[in-house]
């Protein structure tokens, strides 16, 4: 091929990196079923957890019972004689004492050894096996035998940095320099505030709890590493597998089909994933290791919990004048993130902030992203302390909100490509009915009180590259579509195959697509931080305009007319202008004898001196029996500005699941550690962990959706959906268990029990 023609074809291919948003699409938009959801309700969907190999073997984990102990000795000769055990691995091992790298997300910590044998939560792994059945893996277990010495456990953020307290690492249980921001002269904006309030919020420990658990199949051939893995993230276990196994990327495949939920826990190495691996290493053969219930609430990630003291002010005309934000979160045994207070300097417009996020160590599972990370926690705080503002001055908690909403982002100062958090909120109020549901109150006499609450939210997204989509264009009319994504049950795939069959006009069920496999697909960016539609629909859209323009300049050439005269439409060749016999694409002889036509795109850069933002509103109704404590949320609506809805039915189920969940971050749910006696969770399981269920889901839920017609965020005008759906929920009930009775509860989750405490406590007080 001469240099001109390379040349001409790269200039296309850069070309088609900058379509303009579609006007009048005729497939994305539309409420479509998943490409894949037969598989998923059937059962014929293979996940990791179903995949049986050839000759395959079954691991388990021994792990330390208590918060805080050292392994003094550890004797594993009775379990290695015991029936079907083929391998054991430990802290003896040299393999044993890898380290396990931190995600890119956490740029420090102290080193995380694969079996340390000073464990510092319940559930550290100690020991792995693995044996012919799951039965005799579990059977061998009981056989080692554990002298442990037992150390004093730190449960809480609050008691960290005291003098006398445990030291979890040796450089102490502070995990990094607190975080702090600030903006003008705080004292200033106190002194110009009508009004001051003041309080402390609490949050609870929240544990991922997905349906499926977390799980691993590992295969070696030769020195090339197979692994079935669950993952958000393919490409970052490819890399992690690789450099702790001191591997070339090019030896570790990782796959990642199907997704039983993740919310974030399944976006970076877990060690199971590495002792699979290693044991399969050893044995030669496959091995299969999945975490029972019991290890994924132990061990495989949690909302950290978070004690935030904030104090704001503000004019009689609603303005905010100042906020001072203080966080203090437990990020569990090793490092991650516990950071709230930062998110509120970006909330609303307020001249005056400080915001400090101090994070530290417990003895208890490292926390992981979240679904919301950070944010969930801080609007529990910022949205309740809005509406305190509100009700001291006497304004409506929606209008003083329309107050002070920013026009450009607070703390950076630059511009959204787009904003409609006012018309979220005004057009929630009006669909909600607000004003009457304000007004619309229980008798004194009725012991079940009614109340309405709302709350905002904001989440920046990151888009752009690197990231690589190929589709593949057949004379028969069918494509493949190829890219990195998993689909953690959001419908990714579904979504990216209605933009291929948008931009190339052929029905989505002839669209096959490939995805979430390091070994068949080019490298795309990790699923998470709710970017996915936003980096790979515009890198899916480049490739099939990609094929399209490819597949347009052949017809011309056959049909001796422009290609610009020429479209697609339902997989045929259609004249634009003038009437004619559409052509069928196995009818073009230079398509049939290439075969196929190959496209690839990639994300654009994202608009320079601009952010790319979703906004939300959600309302709440409750009613709260005060002679039982209990609280039933009766209704939910939420009013999005996401962007292009790609699909209705999936951009729902994103905004129902979250708002779900912001149920049992409200009311249910929540870790409990035996605080006076071992330091155990007592509570992990599905019985005792309250995750909400059909019962506590109102029937009543409403989703409205906001297009602000973004030309500037990508070419597919979308947004991020999947934080937001979750984040405003809690503090919205919690705003209306005040409307309801005139209680502030600021510690979640908001059980019967602390309820009737609350009531009691102001019936003495009166």
């Amino acid at each position: 091929m001469k240099q001109t023609e390379i040349s001409s074809e790269r200039n296309s291919s850069t070309d088609a990196q900058n379509l303009e948003p579609w006007t009048n699409p005729t497939v994305v938009g539309k409420p479509l079923p998943r490409v894949d959801g037969y598989e998923r309700v059937s059962g014929s969907a293979i996940y990791p957890a179903d995949l049986i190999l050839p000759d395959m073997l079954h691991a388990a984990i021994l792990r330390c019972p208590h918060p805080h102990a050292i392994v003094k000795n550890l004797n594993t000769e009775a379990a290695r004689k015991s029936p079907g055990v083929r391998a054991i691995v430990s802290s003896a091992d040299p393999e044993g004492k890898l380290v396990i790298p931190y995600p890119w997300w956490v740029p420090e910590g102290p080193p995380v050894l694969l079996f340390d044998q000073h464990c510092r939560y319940q559930g550290e792994e100690v020991a792995a096996l693995a044996a012919d059945t799951p039965y005799q893996a579990y059977d061998a277990l009981r056989l080692m035998k554990v002298e442990y010495e037992e150390l004093s456990h730190l449960l809480h953020a609050q008691d960290a940095l005291k003098p006398g307290q445990p030291l979890l690492h040796n450089t102490g249980n502070l995990v990094r320099r607190p975080d702090t921001y600030q903006r003008g002269d705080l004292a200033k904006g106190f002194g110009e505030a009508d009004v001051l309030v003041e309080e402390t919020y609490e949050t609870s420990c929240e544990i991922h709890a997905t349906v499926e658990t977390h799980v691993a199949v590992a295969r070696w051939e030769g020195e090339q590493l197979t692994v079935w893995v669950p993952t958000q993230a393919i490409y970052e276990e490819q890399k992690s597998l690789a450099a702790t196994l001191r591997l070339p990327v090019s030896s570790v495949r990782v796959i990642s089909q199907y997704v039983g939920g993740s919310f974030g826990c399944k976006a970076e190495l877990s060690k199971h994933t590495l002792i699979a691996a290693l044991l399969a290493r050893k044995t030669r053969r496959p091995v299969k290791l999945a975490l029972s219930r019991e290890e994924s609430f132990l061990c495989a990630g949690n909302r950290p919990p978070n004690v935030m003291c904030l104090k704001a002010g503000a004019k009689k005309d609603g303005s905010l004048t100042a906020l001072e934000f203080t966080n203090l979160g437990a990020v569990g045994a090793y490092a991650d993130w516990a950071d709230a207070a930062g998110w509120a300097a970006g909330s609303y417009a307020c001249p005056n902030i400080r915001t400090q996020d101090t994070e530290v160590y417990i003895n208890a599972g490292k926390a992981r992203a979240f679904r919301g990370p950070g944010a969930a926690q801080s609007a529990w705080a910022l949205e309740q302390m809005i509406d305190m503002l509100a009700d001291k001055i006497g304004m409506d908690p929606v209008e003083f909100r329309l107050k002070n909403v920013p026009a450009t982002h607070p703390r950076t100062g630059e511009p959204y490509t787009s904003i409609e958090l006012r018309e979220c909120l005004l057009k929630g109020a009006e669909a909600f009915g607000w004003t009457k549901a304000r007004v619309a109150r229980a008798s004194s006499s009725d012991p079940v009180k009614r109340g309405v609450g709302v709350a905002s939210c904001r989440w920046i997204t990151e888009g752009g590259p690197p990231t690589t989509v190929i589709v593949t264009l057949f004379p028969d009319g069918s494509a493949t579509l190829n890219m990195a994504a998993a689909d953690q049950g959001t419908g990714t795939k579904t979504i990216m195959a209605m933009v291929v069959a948008e931009e190339l006009g052929i029905p989505l069920q002839k669209i096959h697509v490939e995805h979430a496999d390091t070994g068949t697909t080019q490298y795309g960016k990790s699923g998470g931080g709710s970017h996915s539609v936003m980096v790979y629909a515009p890198a899916v859209r480049a490739a099939a305009a990609d094929v399209k323009r490819q597949l347009l300049e052949i017809a011309a050439g056959e049909l001796k007319r422009p290609a610009i005269e020429l479209s697609l439409k339902d997989g045929k060749i259609v004249p634009v202008r003038e009437p004619g016999q559409p052509k069928n694409l196995s009818e073009l002889k230079d398509l049939t004898r290439r075969e196929q036509i190959a496209g690839i795109g990639h994300p654009p850069p994202e608009p320079k001196g601009r952010l790319i933002a979703s906004f939300g509103a959600q309302f709440a109704e409750v009613e709260v029996n005060v002679h039982t404590g209990e609280i039933r949320v009766i209704r939910l609506l939420a009013c999005h500005d996401s962007g292009r809805v790609m699909n209705p039915l999936t951009h729902e189920s994103q905004i129902f699941g979250g708002m779900v969940m912001g149920i049992g971050f409200a009311l249910t749910e929540q870790r409990v550690l035996d605080d006076h006696q071992t330091g155990r969770m007592v509570n992990a399981n599905w019985h005792d962990y309250k995750i909400p269920t059909a019962k506590d889901v109102p029937f009543d839920q409403l989703c409205l959706t906001i297009d602000p017609k973004d030309a500037e965020c990508n070419s597919a005008g979308a947004k991020g959906v999947g934080e937001i759906g979750t984040v405003p929920t809690a503090p919205a009930i919690a705003n209306a268990v005040y409307h309801a009775t005139g209680i502030r509860v600021t510690q979640a989750p908001i059980s019967p029990m602390q309820m009737l405490a609350l009531l009691a406590a102001r019936r003495e007080a009166r």
